[in-house]
């Protein structure tokens, strides 16, 4: 008997060092799958802050059009600040807040009535606002907004306008209802705007453009 279990315990103790190895390889295998992991999962929300930033903060457009001629050029390269007047949960049309609305004179980007396009143009009368438009001027609230030179003054911000292919359609007078906007070109006679697909729901508004930061194939930084 004793010589049997003598003979045992050598058996014993040699079956212990495969079952500690293969706990540790199991350990030693895990470690990338966790490194790997958290390098996904770190991926994944810096691209879900540059969606957010994107939709929510700021973007930046290329200008297709001449509509907003002479201001924007064809291919001039735009800076929007979509938190300009709220802030809009991403990939939506729900505002978290709202802290400003469009002002006359603002430059804006916005989704086009007639279809899913981006439209670059600017507010010319807000709600509450009785407008007229007539050989591309304006007249708000019964106040005639004289083109001197061609250049536009709306609430102090001075822009120039052109009329090289007349002032477009006439326009009003309209009162605006509350929570809309009236948008146009600068370029009054080249440009299909309000006075075509008419007044635009304010929800609709993507943001303020801030800058021209590339024009004529250079690099610019140019208030708008």
């Amino acid at each position: 008997m004793s010589e049997e279990a003598e003979s045992e315990r050598p058996a014993a103790v040699s079956e212990r060092p495969p079952v500690r190895e293969n706990v540790r390889e199991e350990r030693v295998s895990l470690r990338p799958r966790r490194r790997f992991g958290r390098d996904v999962a770190g991926v994944l929300a810096c691209i879900a802050v540059v969606l957010f930033a994107r939709a929510s903060l700021a973007d930046h457009y290329v200008v297709p059009s001449g509509s907003m001629q002479p201001t924007v050029e064809v291919g001039d390269r735009v800076v929007v600040s979509k938190a300009a007047y709220g802030l809009r949960l991403p990939l939506s049309d729900w505002w978290l807040t709202r802290w400003s609305e469009p002002s006359r004179g603002d430059v804006v980007v916005l989704e086009s009535p007639e279809g899913g396009t981006i439209l670059l143009k600017r507010v010319v009368a807000k709600p509450g606002d009785t407008v007229t438009v007539r050989d591309g001027a304006l007249a708000i609230n019964g106040v005639k907004i004289e083109l001197e030179g061609h250049v536009e003054d709306l609430d102090g911000k001075i822009h120039d306008v052109s009329l090289e292919a007349g002032g477009g359609p006439d326009f009003g007078p309209t009162t605006l209802p509350p929570g809309r906007f009236l948008v146009m070109g600068d370029n009054r006679g080249n440009s299909r705007d309000g006075r075509m697909f008419g007044l635009v729901d304010g929800a609709t508004i993507l943001g303020r453009a801030v800058k021209i930061y590339y024009t004529g194939g250079a690099f610019s930084w140019k208030d708008l």
